[in-house]
């Protein structure tokens, strides 16, 4: 897994995209402190080896943190990155809760997984402050992006996808999302590349979420037709890049 080893086409996707976006859209800054979301999936997992390698080749130094917030499914499930984090110039801080069982409480009237990305994301927010983190970087891919533009279309009526960067309180720190532009394929190709230890999501509503629902929308629209998913995908990324862009 080290990093001499010469990167595969999906890879280069991989690290290449993340970087341009990073370009122009003015994500980091010399002196930066950027948290990065891991999950145990394959989005963030794939995000932490990019966000490492981009340490490399950026011409300004920054620091990265991985952060990890068990939902409490399963009290062990982040051992992998424990594992990972002994063996890697990395510092961590993983974080049990219980957000994701109370989330279920059919006490709840709202969805249990937006209550659970609501509770985890004010976490690692909290986690944020506390490390004095600039940056907090997550693994939305292209697909999230046109996933997202569904449901806010049909959900909310609203025309709105998902922005490279947003700032939070007062711009005291930076959500970036490095990956935006590279499709799932290549991301689950460069993770068996790289053996990342990605393991599964033990959350019972995993593949049942109206996410997952959405992420359908874009066979249903090509009809299986491969060429006809990916010019949906292009163009939803160069609409949301130019939006990006012109709010710089």
């Amino acid at each position: 897994m080290g990093f001499r080893k010469k990167l595969n086409y999906a890879q280069k996707i991989c690290l290449g995209r993340c970087g341009k976006l990073m370009q122009q859209t003015g994500m980091l800054r010399p002196g930066a402190r950027v948290g990065i979301a891991v999950s145990g999936g394959v989005d963030s997992w794939v995000l932490a080896r990019v966000m490492m390698l981009r340490q490399k080749i950026v011409p300004f130094s920054f620091e990265v943190i991985i952060l990890h917030v068990n939902p409490g499914f399963d009290a062990h499930s982040h051992q992998p990155l424990v594992d990972w984090l002994r063996v890697n110039p990395l510092p961590g801080h993983i974080q049990s809760t219980e957000v994701g069982p109370r989330a279920h409480d059919p006490r709840n009237t709202k969805s249990p997984c937006f209550l659970c990305s609501w509770n985890r994301r004010k976490i690692l927010f909290d986690l944020c402050k506390k490390y004095r983190l600039t940056h907090l970087a997550l693994g939305h891919n292209a697909e999230d992006l046109a996933a997202t533009f569904f449901m806010n279309l049909i959900q909310t009526s609203r025309v709105d996808g998902l922005s490279p960067r947003e700032d939070f309180f007062q711009g005291r720190l930076t959500l970036i999302r490095p990956l935006l532009l590279v499709e799932k394929k290549y991301i689950q190709n460069a993770a068996r590349r790289w053996e990342l230890p990605v393991w599964k999501n033990p959350c019972p509503s995993a593949g049942a979420s109206k996410r997952t629902e959405m992420e359908g929308m874009l066979d249903l629209l090509s009809g299986g037709n491969k060429k006809t998913r990916q010019n949906i995908l292009n163009a939803f990324k160069r609409w949301q890049l130019d939006l990006a862009c012109k709010l710089q």
